[in-house]
């Protein structure tokens, strides 16, 4: 029996200068990974939107321009990232991503932004690295910014942003409230406010993430210090009371891992962990919650 599934589309934008081609590609897959674990059961479907693939070749009009009238008005969501280059400047503004976070940012449409904090590369242009520089130092009198390590850690920042915007698009009418009844009449595309039915419950998500920090030593050397976290993710309409997390393997030590916490519906919980020298490749971790309709459990990789 075929089964037909209502879904309501996001776009995600994709925007950054050409330096940083394997952050773009994680977060494109990132997305990918979003959608395979969530768009059945939550009815939201995230289609990601990038120059490379998305914009049609067409003469006229400053390129610029194009993608903006092609990506950049399409897009319900902007994922920004930097890693040594601002970009090269437009007509209308400093660089083609600038110009493309300002236009979403007018629009009143939620805008990510990552920067890297891996080691520049050698052939670092001085002038592009001062100029991101600045327009850094500008955008932190306006909101908040994330860095970002690796590819890896940016994935993980892309879900937390995704999982947020959801939300506040649920709660502003953009998307039907969670248990809303599956629509009759066919979607439209981005920001359509029909939805197929969520889980009823709470619906947890684990996520995993690192960021790693420079700290001097007693003798003033530098080291390099990674962090690591798990994010819990509440996306269902109950809270999960009683709610524990249980490393698989050895290794893997949780600080307040024998609290036992409640993570409201919409809410998000970071536990940070270390690893010790046993720790094996895998890290995965089991969370058991319990809901008006029951007790769960689930082991999640991150």
């Amino acid at each position: 029996m075929a089964v037909t599934s209502i879904a309501s589309v996001v776009y995600v934008m994709i925007a950054s200068p050409s330096d940083v081609p394997e952050a773009r590609d994680a977060v494109y897959e990132a997305i990918g990974r979003w959608n395979e674990a969530n768009t059945r059961e939550r009815g939201v479907v995230l289609v990601p939107l990038r120059w490379e693939t998305g914009a049609v070749p067409l003469l006229g009009n400053h390129p610029q321009a194009i993608i903006n009238n092609q990506l950049v008005e399409r897009a319900d969501v902007v994922v920004a990232i930097f890693g040594s280059r601002l970009g090269s400047a437009t007509p209308a503004a400093i660089s083609g991503t600038a110009e493309e976070i300002e236009r979403a940012v007018s629009a009143g449409k939620p805008v990510h932004l990552y920067f890297s904090s891996a080691p520049r590369p050698n052939d670092v242009d001085p002038q592009q690295l001062a100029a991101l520089h600045d327009f850094r130092s500008r955008l932190e009198q306006d909101g908040l910014l994330g860095t970002f390590a690796s590819p890896t850690e940016l994935t993980a920042h892309v879900w937390q942003a995704i999982e947020h915007d959801i939300t506040q698009f649920r709660s502003d009418g953009r998307l039907a409230p969670v248990g809303t009844p599956t629509a009759t009449a066919p979607p439209q595309l981005s920001g359509d406010s029909s939805l197929a039915p969520s889980r009823a419950g709470a619906d947890l998500l684990v996520q995993g993430g690192s960021e790693r920090e420079q700290v001097s030593d007693a003798k003033g050397r530098l080291r390099s210090r990674l962090h690591r976290w798990v994010d819990i993710v509440n996306r269902g309409s109950d809270d999960a009371s009683d709610v524990s997390l249980v490393p698989v393997g050895q290794g893997v030590f949780l600080y307040d891992d024998d609290r036992s916490r409640t993570v409201h519906s919409g809410q998000a919980q970071r536990i940070p962990y270390e690893l010790s020298l046993a720790a094996g490749g895998r890290q995965a971790f089991t969370v058991r919650w319990a809901d008006s309709t029951g007790a769960h459990e689930k082991t999640f990789d991150v």
